[in-house]
């Protein structure tokens, strides 16, 4: 078929239908005989066309129910008869050959093209079984009569057939533009679990006991004499369900006790609290943790019933008020030991007075968490020079001055063995350079989230002291130290080390982290965070460090524990493998 009189090539399917007698015009004369109705008879241009072969005419497709190019309405172009937008499927026969499929032409601009399944109208149950109208067909609506453009948005009538106007579509309760809603995301099917590596042995005969213990703790009229040595044990087994009750903490009440430790006191009573003091009478070593439900009427209890108590150490006394910690170091005017965490109440004059009770005797200071610490606390505790060796300041409600830490340091530096200011985000470096300079019996330093702190900082200071070497250092969440400052720290306490955190050090070189290997004292490791630390560096660790016990390798997400497969032995346990972690 030409189009304006000019011939061109032709496909070969046109080719082959004109040799078999079949054109457009016999196809369109065929198309107007079915269009006509029957009264009419056939036109004077059909009377004299016969087909060749009825069941060839019966097996041809029908050209007239293809698509018409847009814009075209009369006649018909032979390019659109090489393929059929849906080609009709014909059966299989064992003795037909495969053929291949014809190509179709890409020269005419106004061919059809293929519907973007993204893109097309939706294919809803009540559409009608006919062709799709194209983008820009003006039709009908199915309800309304009127007339309108199809668009991508355009929706099927339900029932059909036929198709619906954005106003009908709406008034039927459905929104043409609503967006599919998002997928779900499937719940997963484990919950988090990190693994950890540790040398399995065969339970001793004690943990048998302490379990059994622990697990039927409120039959403790059956258990008789258990033995002082046990009872720390079992007071943690215990602590981890939280089973210790006002009832059965008596388990662990005696006259002839010295030393107490319960480790979750969360469900005794202000009375259990009372009783602990009238029941353990000789205590001279108390240590409470969670104990929340204390008041002031449980310290003024114990002022009397405790009258030897010299060293005490409570976590979450919240409810006690300064008037009654004042009462208390009265009672008690030679405390050794007074370590408290989460004390919002206790001020300057509990302060006061504790130094004017036991100035001279008290050795191991501890307000951690304190809501009211200032710089005027810092004055009281520079008059304890004379005996204190341990001194915890850390994370209070608002950093003490650089200034007044500084003065401390320098007064209390020479009698220190352990001190911890974590915390306390306005010091600088100068806090080490300046107040630690004289601090020749230090075994213990945490200075855990100081962000001023520096690379270069630290390093000096640990390359020009002459302190001994540390046997505890935790430096965790100062982003900006890396490898300068470990390779300082190594060189000045690597070989008496026992317990490193540098938790956060993301940029320390890999070369610097493998020399951590060689730090054979080594029990306890935080390296998380420390990006470059990989399995090669953690077989060297396990291998070089038999005492080890404990690594932490949190966001260390190269390391996978290849060296389980290395049969590797050792008995630490390591924490926070990623690659080990079930979502």
């Amino acid at each position: 078929m030409s189009r304006n009189n000019v011939r061109g090539p032709t496909s070969a399917l046109t080719d082959f239908l004109r040799s078999e007698g079949i054109t457009a015009t016999t196809i369109a004369r065929r198309a107007a005989t079915r269009n006509q109705e029957p009264a009419a008879g056939p036109s004077n241009e059909t009377q004299g066309e016969t087909p060749q072969n009825e069941n060839e005419e019966e097996s041809e497709p029908r050209a007239g129910n293809r698509r018409r190019r847009r814009g075209n309405t009369s006649g018909y172009a032979s390019d659109e008869l090489d393929e059929p937008e849906t080609p009709a499927k014909k059966p299989k026969t064992a003795a037909k050959s495969k053929t291949k499929k014809p190509i179709k032409k890409k020269d005419d601009d106004d061919m059809d093209e293929e519907e973007d399944p993204y893109t097309a109208l939706s294919k809803s149950p009540g559409k009608n079984s006919s062709e799709r109208p194209k983008n820009g067909d003006r039709i009908p609506c199915a309800k309304c009569d009127d007339v309108f453009s199809v668009t991508k948005y355009t929706m099927a009538a339900v029932p059909g057939p036929g198709w619906l106007c954005h106003k009908c579509a709406k008034s039927s309760g459905m929104d043409p533009y609503k967006k599919p809603a998002p997928r779900k995301r499937t719940k997963p099917t484990e919950k988090r679990n990190v693994v950890y590596f540790e040398e399995r042995r065969f339970p001793s005969l004690v943990s048998v006991c302490i379990d059994i213990v622990s697990k039927h703790i409120d039959d403790i009229e059956a258990f008789g004499d258990i033995g002082a040595l046990n009872m720390e044990a079992i007071s943690k087994a215990i602590s981890k369900n939280r089973s210790l009750t006002s009832e059965n903490a008596h388990l662990f009440y005696g006259a002839e006790n010295t030393t107490l430790t319960l480790y979750d006191a969360t469900k005794l009573s202000p009375d259990a609290f009372i009783t602990l003091g009238h029941l353990n009478p000789n205590l001279t070593t108390l240590r409470l943790d969670f104990c929340g439900c204390m008041n002031d009427v449980v310290l003024e209890s114990w002022s009397s019933s405790l009258p030897v108590l010299q060293s005490i150490e409570l976590l979450g006394p919240f409810l006690i008020k300064a008037s009654a910690w004042k009462t208390f170091f009265q009672s008690h005017p030679r405390l050794k030991s007074f370590l408290i965490t989460q004390s919002p109440r206790f001020d300057v004059e509990c302060m006061k007075t504790l130094v004017e009770t036991s100035h001279g005797f008290l050795q191991r200071l501890g307000l951690r968490e304190i809501g009211k610490m200032s710089d005027e606390f810092l004055e009281y505790i520079a008059q304890l020079s004379d005996t204190l060796t341990y001194l915890d300041l850390a994370d209070p409600a608002e950093s003490c001055s650089e200034g007044a830490m500084i003065t401390l340091l320098s007064v209390l530096g020479p009698t220190l063995t352990h001190l911890d200011l974590s915390g306390h985000i306005t010091l600088t470096d100068e806090v080490l350079h300046q107040g630690l300079k004289s601090a020749a019996q230090l075994e213990g330093l945490v200075l855990s989230n100081l962000p001023e702190l520096t690379d270069e900082g630290v390093a000096k200071f640990f390359s020009g002291w002459e302190g001994p070497p540390l046997s505890l250092l935790s430096m965790s969440r100062n982003p900006f130290l890396a490898t300068t400052a470990l390779s300082a720290v190594i060189k000045h306490s690597g070989a008496s080390l026992r317990d490193l955190n540098i938790n956060g050090w993301k940029d320390v070189e890999q070369s610097t982290l493998g020399t951590i290997g060689n730090m054979i004292e080594l029990k306890k490791l935080d390296w998380g965070w420390c990006r470059n630390v990989d399995d090669f560096i953690m077989k060297d660790l396990l291998t070089n460090c038999k005492g080890l016990q404990e690594v932490k390798v949190w966001g260390c997400n190269k390391v996978e524990g290849k060296w389980v497969s290395s049969n590797t032995k050792t008995k630490a346990k390591v924490f926070g493998i990623e690659y080990h972690t079930a979502l």
